[in-house]
């Protein structure tokens, strides 16, 4: 593997530190909710998860496109450390979201559109690995991966619009649909709070993707070798 670039060195440190103070104003810098008390601290985290997994699924489906188009590898390795690393992510934000509905909902889970929706993505993209598991081509594996990538793509925008589009006892955190919606109102101090997370989460994101993207190339490398022996 080639050296680590000194930008990403940068990246590597600048997430932690960046996690530290997100950390810092979720916990101790913003005020504690009226209503939900200290659990909602959880809410900062949560949000800034749930967004850079969307984000990475609807990404990985037009690597998906790219790699349809033009059948280069480069956009399969892309492609997969995208879901990968949305797939973590959005895992952190359901479990990071039955803690915030214990105390809030008294259930640690119930069938609410955007639960449920978000359950169903996860689990899509958890059948990506399973799909690629299965196939040994790696041109065909490919090839399949991306039209699943893009076709789970599809789960990303409705997850995000299901509190929108349905009856949902899920608060909208910004710009509610009625005025039915349960919106979740803010202070400056945890306005700033939520946005610094929204950063920190994207750094982070883009972080790991980059590093992801690097052994994938390592492990295409090796693959290709493996090949060539057989």
């Amino acid at each position: 593997m080639t050296p680590k670039p000194v930008l990403l060195k940068i990246l590597d440190y600048l997430s932690i530190v960046l996690l530290a103070v997100a950390t810092y104003l979720a916990l101790v810098y913003a005020p504690t909710e009226a209503v939900m008390g200290d659990v909602q601290r959880v809410f900062y985290f949560h949000i800034g998860t749930a967004w850079v997994g969307l984000l990475g699924f609807v990404f990985a489906a037009g690597l998906g496109i790219a790699y349809l188009v033009t059948k280069d590898m480069k956009w399969d390795i892309v492609e997969v450390a995208a879901v990968e690393i949305s797939v973590v992510f959005f895992f952190i934000t359901i479990v990071l979201g039955s803690v915030w509905a214990r105390p809030a909902w008294n259930t640690w889970w119930t069938w609410d559109p955007r639960l449920t929706t978000a359950a169903v993505t996860e689990l899509i993209y958890v059948a990506y690995f399973m799909l690629r598991a299965g196939i040994d081509d790696p041109e065909r594996r490919a090839r399949f991966g991306a039209v699943y990538a893009l076709l789970g793509g599809l789960s990303a925008p409705l997850t995000f619009m299901a509190i929108r589009l349905f009856r949902s006892i899920h608060p909208v955190v910004i710009g509610a649909a009625n005025e039915n919606q349960d919106k979740m109102n803010m202070t400056g101090d945890m306005r700033v709070a939520f946005f610094f997370a929204l950063f920190t989460f994207t750094v982070i994101f883009i972080d790991m993707f980059w590093n992801r993207i690097r052994l994938g190339q390592l492990q295409d490398k090796v693959e290709q070798l493996k090949l060539k022996v057989m």
